[in-house]
């Protein structure tokens, strides 16, 4: 599974994957897979699925929302899941969820249920490098790949240590802070991003702040991968599937 990952980002035909970001079961289940298959029409090379959490304190005020709303009509963990089975078939699937989701039933057992669905990996923001091990033990077991981020702000020696226990990619975060549609990327983006590559041999992608073509092409120049978020939920809650085909096909075109 997490060779799909790997294809992903070598046969892909644009100057680097694009990797929209999904809230599952935003607004609604039924929807929140529709405007997956429509991010597969529209150029998307990898979907991140994020499992809907109460307290996600990586994420800006777009995707906060969304999960809030997500939980208040009904999605389940269970429920994403199945969304992720679905989208599975078209394309790879990374699921992005907060520890206590992943833990409260133990590692093995969350890396398993992913697994049976069809996802490649699984990133989760909150669970520090340093007690990943078991997680990732169980996730080499099911042939996830458990995904770190960087921040502009890690150390070399922290850099060093994540990128020797990376799978699949390396996501590397744009900005201090949280998740959100950004005016401008920032002036040391390019450093940074040199820096990750100094760590590892897998891809590097970007997320945090991206939201238009011309900012997906500045990321492409130096990155493997493109991370979009906040815009891509933000137009699922305002234009449904529609609205996100034609964010994504804009993406693609740009990185083509």
């Amino acid at each position: 599974m997490s060779e799909r990952i790997a294809a992903a980002f070598s046969d892909n035909g644009k100057a680097a994957a694009l990797m929209p970001y999904l809230m599952g079961g935003y607004p609604d289940m039924e929807a929140s897979r529709a405007v997956g298959e429509a991010c597969a029409d529209a150029g998307a090379d990898l979907i991140e699925l994020g499992v809907p959490y109460s307290d996600p304190l990586a994420d800006g005020p777009v995707i906060h929302a969304a999960a809030t709303d997500a939980l208040a009509a009904g999605a389940t963990v269970e429920g994403v899941i199945g969304v992720c089975e679905a989208l599975a078939a078209r394309l790879p699937v990374v699921l992005m969820v907060y520890a206590n989701v992943v833990l409260a039933g133990g590692a093995e057992a969350f890396a398993g249920r992913a697994a049976d669905a069809g996802a490649s990996g699984l990133i989760v923001p909150d669970l520090p490098h340093d007690e990943a091990g078991e997680l990732r033990a169980a996730c080499d077991a099911r042939g996830l790949a458990l995904v770190p981020l960087v921040a502009p702000t890690s150390t070399g020696e922290r850099l060093a240590a994540i990128g020797a226990d990376a799978r699949g990619f390396v996501y590397t975060v744009s900005v201090t802070g949280t998740t959100g549609e950004r005016g401008e990327l920032p002036e040391g983006l390019e450093h940074t991003v040199e820096r990750v590559r100094g760590t590892t041999e897998l891809p590097v992608a970007v997320g945090f702040g991206i939201s238009t073509g011309e900012q997906a092409r500045r990321v492409a120049a130096v990155a493997d991968g493109v991370i979009v978020g906040s815009r891509i939920v933000r137009a699922a809650g305002e234009e449904g599937a529609a609205g996100v085909r034609s964010v994504v096909e804009e993406l693609a075109l740009a990185l083509r």
